[in-house]
């Protein structure tokens, strides 16, 4: 509930703040997305002056010296669904930790991350389209993360 919060704060207060130390020249906020395979609400998009762009999420969390797999990829559907959207390139994003004194982190988004989400999502609509369930691992331990695990058959 505070970080829900925190977003509905966030589209009021400072709604004109440009980061002019990042070099951003414009912003919009809370931007709904969409494109073939994903669709999401992007906290603040970026525009630079060197016609590149780059998503900005908060999060309700303190900065740990570690970006999390989950957040880089987070930013990278949100980079898919800018360059779809805008046409403009995205090689960054920005996380904002809230319960950090708002530490901004600047994470690279190469393309090898974007081709990664890109196959990501084709697997899953081949799944959804096909009734097909991938086959389960050898290693357990990956089971933790898996979105399969309640529902595997093996």
């Amino acid at each position: 509930m505070r970080g829900r919060s925190l977003h509905e704060d966030k589209k009021t207060y400072n709604k004109d703040y440009l980061r002019k130390k990042l070099g951003v020249v414009e912003k919009l906020q809370e931007q709904y997305l969409t494109n073939r395979f994903l669709r999401g609400i992007v906290d603040e998009v970026l525009f630079f002056d060197d016609k590149y762009a780059a998503p900005l999420d908060y999060k309700f969390a303190q900065y740990k010296d570690k970006v999390f797999n989950t957040y880089k990829t987070q930013l990278a559907c949100y980079a898919w669904l800018i360059e779809d959207n805008f046409g403009k390139t995205v090689n960054r994003g920005f996380l904002v930790y809230t319960r950090s004194k708002n530490k901004l982190v600047e994470v690279e988004i190469d393309d090898d991350l974007k081709n990664e989400v890109k196959m990501s999502a084709e697997k899953i609509v081949h799944i959804i389209e096909n009734n097909h369930f991938p086959k389960s691992t050898r290693y357990k331990n990956r089971c933790i993360e898996c979105t399969y695990r309640n529902i595997c058959i093996q």
